[in-house]
């Protein structure tokens, strides 16, 4: 009895621990192969990078670089725009690479201050989700706006009205009348919490 006993406790345990895996923070390699440099397409490079990601609490940026050619300094929005570290948030980071855990939600960004690498593109804006929260679209970079179309009076006819057509709601939108389903990774944490608390009670009750 005290051999199956044991082979439960070891079982329940082993899932728990599986179930912390599967939350576990991911690690970011910033530009990936490019690694922390002055991008030749400007910063669009790293804006793409991080269109493709998924930022969230706990998460860990790693900005690969060469000592004493680049360095990394998280600053505010204003900064950011200007490539200025006029409002920095922190100390820049001189020796690389350079690891650095993102511990809030919300807009973050970083520059390079060397020279005019910033201004070259070398400049990194991501926004950071709650670790069980919807991960929302990464800042636009502002830094090259878009110049609106504007339609040619070249027709004097008015072309017929049409009705407007409705835009399909974005994954991260809740829908009215109904609410969106919970985050697996917080199921696995209740689920996870539930086989402790059972193995708890096994332990009162056989001891």
């Amino acid at each position: 009895m005290d051999k199956m006993f044991c082979v439960i406790v070891f079982g329940v345990l082993a899932v728990a621990s599986m179930m912390q895996d599967a939350t576990a923070q991911t690690v970011h390699v910033v530009g990936d192969n490019m690694g922390w440099v002055i991008p030749n397409n400007g910063a669009a490079a790293y804006t793409n990078w991080a269109t493709g990601q998924t930022f969230r609490v706990g998460d860990t940026l790693v900005f690969n670089f060469m000592t004493n050619q680049h360095d990394v300094l998280q600053v505010q929005k204003s900064s950011f725009d200007g490539c200025n570290s006029q409002n920095a948030i922190g100390s820049p980071i001189l020796t690389g690479p350079a690891n650095i855990t993102l511990d809030s939600a919300g807009d973050h960004y970083y520059i390079c201050t060397f020279g005019r690498h910033c201004l070259n593109g070398q400049k990194l804006a991501i926004r950071v989700s709650s670790s069980t929260g919807t991960p929302g679209a990464n800042p636009p970079n502002q830094s090259n706006p878009t110049t609106p179309v504007v339609p040619s009076p070249s027709s004097s006819r008015q072309p017929e009205a049409c009705p407007p057509t409705p835009f399909a709601a974005e994954p991260s939108s809740s829908t009215p009348g109904g609410s969106a389903p919970p985050p697996a990774s917080s199921s696995k944490t209740i689920l996870a919490s539930f086989l402790l608390s059972l193995s708890s009670i096994a332990l009162t009750i056989f001891i």
